[in-house]
């Protein structure tokens, strides 16, 4: 992949979307606390903090794995940073730096490839720490938003816009991820934009808000279902990344704390922890997505009837219904007719969602 002019527009425009997002989560936390929602106001802020913790501890990791051993000085002032929680930004500014370099400036051939992957590579580390902050922070938020909306009706037209700005922006954090994941591996086809790219966007974005609005039904139906279903997920979804003995980072701690995430993340939507055929897991995955939707509406009538009789109840069943169906469509479309595989000799394996090499490359601290 040549990281273009395009890109580094982008890695800019990303500084300038999490300094919005940092702002809009206090203000909403903040707004919580105005309305006497002290739990929720709590619950944000529990969720900012601890995912821009995990973020920063896996930044920090990978930036020591890469430090050698005379960058130990420059390497304490980066542990500082990411104990300040300001780590993110330091890899947008690394970002922006080697993009620049790649996409502005002049090169031999020699030269630009050197560049050119160094530009990739932060990209890469960069798409990788969104995914992990929009499943740690964004979806659980949006979950709550939603749910405050049902329950208490005590959300401005703000708030209203943040929801749909937010169900857009974790199912692009997915997909951008995805599609900068394929960019850094050479042996990988890259997803072509147009038709196929769209079509990828409408199956993350559909099964996600059909399974947002779920999970935001049983949360208003019981709590303690709603606790027991995501519980009984999570472990399922850690012992299925225990059974792929995924090798993504350099030391077991470090793994643990990945598949830890990772189960967070096959909570929400699916993810491919290790390069292979994805077929029938993401067949066994969304056929019990579609037993549970059926479950979880027909709790919503056994045991919630206040709920179901309300307007939004309909219309948000309804929608649910329909997002689930068409994003199951656009996946099935996307894997029969786009997919990269499709036009490649290699259509043994897919992309790993979670395998990038973090073979020591030094790039960071030696810039």
């Amino acid at each position: 992949m040549k990281f273009s002019k395009w890109n580094f527009l982008m890695t800019i425009f990303g500084i300038f979307t999490l300094v919005c997002d940092y702002g809009v989560d206090l203000w909403i936390a903040v707004k919580y606390f105005q309305q006497g929602l002290y739990i929720f106001s709590l619950l944000t802020i529990l969720f900012i903090v601890i995912s821009n913790a995990i973020v920063n501890v896996f930044s920090y990791a990978w930036i020591k794995d890469d430090c050698t051993e005379g960058n130990t000085r420059k390497l304490r002032w980066v542990w500082v940073i990411h104990v300040l929680m300001a780590g993110t930004f330091l890899r947008y500014w690394h970002a922006v730096k080697c993009g620049y370099r790649a996409a502005m400036s002049t090169h031999s051939e020699g030269d630009f490839t050197k560049t050119n992957k160094k530009a990739v590579d932060a990209m890469t580390d960069l798409s990788m720490l969104r995914c992990f902050k929009t499943f740690l922070e964004s979806t659980p938020q949006l979950i709550l938003q939603i749910y405050i909306l049902m329950e208490h009706g005590q959300i401005t037209l703000l708030q209203y816009a943040t929801i749909i700005i937010s169900v857009f922006s974790i199912s692009w954090s997915t997909v951008d991820y995805h599609m900068s994941l394929r960019s850094s591996l050479e042996n990988k086809k890259e997803i072509s934009l147009g038709l196929p790219a769209v079509t990828y966007v409408l199956y993350k974005l559909l099964t996600l808000t059909s399974w947002i609005l779920s999970l935001v039904f049983l949360l208003a139906c019981n709590v303690y279902i709603f606790v027991a279903l995501l519980g009984i997920l999570w472990i399922l979804g850690l012992c299925w990344a225990w059974k792929q003995n995924t090798k993504f980072c350099t030391n077991m701690r470090m793994e643990i704390l990945y598949r830890i995430v990772v189960a967070v993340i096959l909570v929400l939507t699916f993810f491919n922890v290790k390069g292979q055929r994805t077929r029938v897991p993401m067949s066994v995955y969304y056929i019990f997505r579609i037993v549970a939707t059926i479950g979880i509406l027909i709790l919503c009538f056994l045991f919630k009837e206040s709920l179901t009789r309300k307007l939004f109840f309909a219309v948000f069943s309804i929608a649910l219904v329909l997002a689930l169906g068409l994003g199951l469509m656009s996946l099935i479309l996307y894997y029969c007719l786009f997919h990269p595989t499709l036009h490649s000799k290699d259509q043994n394996q897919d992309a790993a969602d979670g395998c990038v090499d973090r073979s020591k490359s030094h790039y960071f601290l030696s810039q």
